[in-house]
């Protein structure tokens, strides 16, 4: 063998031993089951390395059966949080389908009145009982098929309704599907700008007498009709800057799907559509957003952007985009949609020096942030008393609803938001 070759052997697995009952062993494999049905890469050779894994650790303890299962489930950081909801559910819970019930089922009492649903956890209960037959009252002898049902739905709200106010967070995988449906027939229309300039028009409001000299001279001297021009229209460019870390995951990827339909859409009136993602670093991912397919769009970005549910460190980003990208992109009073809640790892005075750059830099900065979702939210945090200031309006983006109402914060310039409230607050305090 000639120097510098390396020589490779197939790995050998030693044959799978099963214990005496196999009780444990069937119930792993149902839990992996769930798992792949949740969306996690759990097939059968994971199973058998859980199996080998969980008997060279030991079932003495909780938290170790935890860990070696989630080191044998979980390939990536976004994984986790499913993987916590089906292993709470399944393992830990001794009233689990009772929960899974009372989240699919909303006429269930139970342990769902107790709190709130968390996230993933209605995923991870439809994942759970994936298969599993739900109880039909039994049908009279007497009636067959022709046995009709009447429904009282006058005062019930459509399913669409009830979609476009949950919260992305709190979405089955059945309901997010739909979520991006409905977020793919969404429109992000702008008003056009008045230029300064002028072009010639038929019907302006403005005498050209430049255009009206020159006709008259080409004639002699004879005047014989005015000329008229109007002021020009154009369109701005969109910029949307969106954080991608772990507290803004399950709101980020919906925001990205927003983001996709506003660019493939024709006639919305934006000149360019430019989009960002931040978490430890700032990723351009404006090439991937022109794809026509939304899934592959996403997968490409997802590749481009290597820090998806790390850390948040706003200020550094924003400073990036300030000296790499502000130049380039926020030409013809571009407006920037900025999602983040704004829980920020740098000094404050640093992003707020970002901040009030990015404002004086841009037409208009919308602050999209999914916090606003709870009633008693106050601008507390370092990072939002410093953000604040030096936004143009403040809404949220919890939900298909909150997203909608970006048009009307893009259509109305002297639309604020929650920030003047918000303000008012920080002053009183």
């Amino acid at each position: 063998m000639r120097p510098g070759a390396f020589l490779f052997r197939p790995m050998e697995y030693a044959p799978l031993e099963l214990p005496d009952d196999p009780q444990l062993t069937r119930n792993m494999t149902h839990f992996a089951r769930a798992l792949r049905v949740a969306g996690l890469p759990a097939g059968p050779g994971r199973v058998a390395d859980a199996v080998r894994a969980v008997a060279a650790v030991g079932f003495s303890e909780r938290a170790e059966f935890y860990y070696t299962l989630r080191a044998c489930f979980t390939a990536r950081p976004e994984h986790r949080a499913i993987f916590d909801q089906v292993f709470r559910l399944y393992w830990r819970d001794p009233r689990y389908l009772e929960h899974m019930m009372s989240m699919l089922t909303p006429a269930v009492r139970g342990v769902a009145e107790e709190r709130q649903t968390k996230a993933g956890e209605k995923r991870a209960a439809e994942a759970l009982l994936h298969g599993v037959a739900r109880d039909v009252p039994d049908l009279p002898e007497d009636q067959g098929e022709e046995t009709e049902i009447e429904v009282d739905a006058t005062l019930t709200m459509s399913r669409e309704e009830k979609l476009k106010t949950l919260d992305f967070e709190q979405m089955s995988v059945a309901e997010m599907a739909e979520a991006k449906r409905l977020i793919a027939q969404m429109t992000l229309a702008v008003p056009p700008l008045v230029s300064r300039r002028t072009t010639a028009a038929a019907h302006g409001a403005r005498p050209d007498w430049r255009r009206t000299m020159r006709g008259a001279m080409a004639r002699g001297g004879d005047v014989v009709e005015f000329a008229r021009k109007d002021r020009r229209e154009r369109w701005p460019s969109l910029v949307a800057i969106c954080d991608i870390s772990g507290s803004m995951s399950s709101y980020s990827r919906a925001v990205l799907h927003f983001l996709h339909a506003v660019t493939n859409q024709k006639g919305a009136g934006w000149a360019e559509v430019h989009a960002f993602t931040f978490g430890t670093r700032l990723t351009n991912i404006t090439r991937h957003m022109g794809g026509r397919d939304v899934d592959a769009a996403l997968a490409a970005a997802g590749a481009e952007a290597q820090d998806w549910e790390g850390g948040t460190r706003i200020g550094a980003c924003l400073e990036t985009f300030n000296r790499d990208w502000s130049r380039r992109v926020l030409g013809r009073g571009a407006v920037v949609l900025l999602i983040t809640d704004g829980l920020d790892r740098d000094e404050p005075k640093r992003l707020e020096a970002a901040m009030e750059r990015l404002a004086l830099s841009s037409r208009r900065v919308i602050w999209v942030n999914p916090l606003l979702r709870w009633d008693g939210f106050a601008p507390k945090a370092a990072g939002i008393r410093a953000m604040l200031p030096h936004v143009s309006s403040f809404r949220a983006g919890h939900n298909i609803a909150a997203l909608a109402g970006l048009a009307e914060a893009v259509s109305r310039p002297d639309d604020v938001g929650e920030k003047a409230r918000l303000l008012r607050m920080i002053a009183e305090a």
